[in-house]
């Protein structure tokens, strides 16, 4: 059953109309053909015309759909021969990082990201996406393998950011958050980082410091979230919506930045709608980036990263 959001009331009563049509021709001996194609053209115009006026709370509601494209998505559609990491060598396996070995477009790889999950056993095993030190210490564990085996990363970030347990700040949690970014500073091999659908500050950050960062367009990136800022300076996170206007969170605003470097076109609707042709077009972004940083050795590698980041904001009118 498809899940809609508060703005999509509208669109989803035309697709309620649309099922009643189909259950009432489905005997045969209705042909109402017609009405029900008229109604999926007025759908596909109040999903263009919607999507196009998106602000930035609706944007952050969008990013937060249960049906967006995972990671698990992702490296089942576009890698193969995917070989699962585990374990940070110190502590735990962290179930909401997933990384390993694998194969883009012919190319050995190392793939990682955080994935939220998708049924309610899933999301708990997993945190929500949200890892713990465990999972950032393992993210650098395989950059440096990545590194020491010449391999190119691919990471890609869906999470509301890291977990503010009293068990993993006693761990050091933003130690590990710092040493992640430090393993990503300090790659030798090239890497793409991907935003698919919410980068929640350091915890995206610490797969997320590339030489190259696309991201959905309907994806969000920020230090902390509109309801956490809300609550800091009004006291309620009620005032979530003004928090996201004044954030600046979106695909758009990141590029203005030179936060990230590309916009992935989401399908009309959102990738909640179309995950395949969505996931298709993000694996043909990152193979772009990758073949434009296919020239780089190692030390140029790390100062174009040294640079990107030194760099952030000049020139850009924010």
């Amino acid at each position: 059953m498809r899940h809609f959001l508060d703005f999509e009331k509208p669109i989803a009563a035309l697709e309620g109309k649309v099922e009643e049509l189909r259950h009432m021709s489905s005997d045969g001996s209705i042909n109402i053909a017609d009405e029900i194609g008229k109604l999926q053209s007025r759908i596909e115009r109040e999903l263009k015309q919607t999507y196009e006026k998106l602000g930035p709370w609706e944007k952050v509601q969008v990013a937060r759909h249960p049906d967006r494209p995972r990671v698990s998505s992702i490296i089942n559609q576009l890698f193969d021969d995917f070989t699962p990491l585990a374990g940070d060598r110190n502590y735990a396996e962290d179930y909401a990082v997933i990384g390993g070995m694998a194969r883009f477009r012919g190319q050995g790889v190392m793939v990682m990201g955080t994935e939220k999950g998708s049924s309610t056993e899933e999301r708990i095993k997993r945190n929500f996406g949200m890892a713990r030190p465990e999972g950032y210490r393992k993210a650098a564990r395989l950059m440096e393998l990545a590194g020491r085996f010449g391999l190119p990363v691919l990471s890609f970030v869906d999470t509301a950011g890291a977990y503010p347990g009293r068990g993993a700040e006693e761990r050091g949690q933003a130690e590990a958050i710092a040493t992640a970014i430090r393993a990503c500073l300090r790659l030798p091999t090239p890497m793409v980082a991907s935003i698919i659908g919410e980068g929640g500050s350091g915890g995206a950050i610490a797969l997320a410091t590339g030489n190259r960062v696309v991201m959905f367009e309907h994806a969000i990136y920020s230090v902390i979230s509109p309801e956490g800022c809300a609550s800091i300076l009004w006291r309620s996170s009620e005032h979530a919506k003004e928090a996201a206007e004044a954030l600046r969170i979106t695909s758009a605003h990141m590029k203005d930045l030179g936060v990230i470097d590309s916009i992935v076109t989401e399908p009309v609707g959102g990738a909640h709608r179309d995950p395949q042709t969505a996931i298709t077009d993000l694996g043909n972004a990152c193979a772009d980036q990758l073949g434009a940083l296919s020239q780089m050795d190692g030390p140029q590698l790390m100062a174009d990263r040294e640079e990107k980041y030194l760099s952030m904001g000049d020139g850009h009118t924010g």
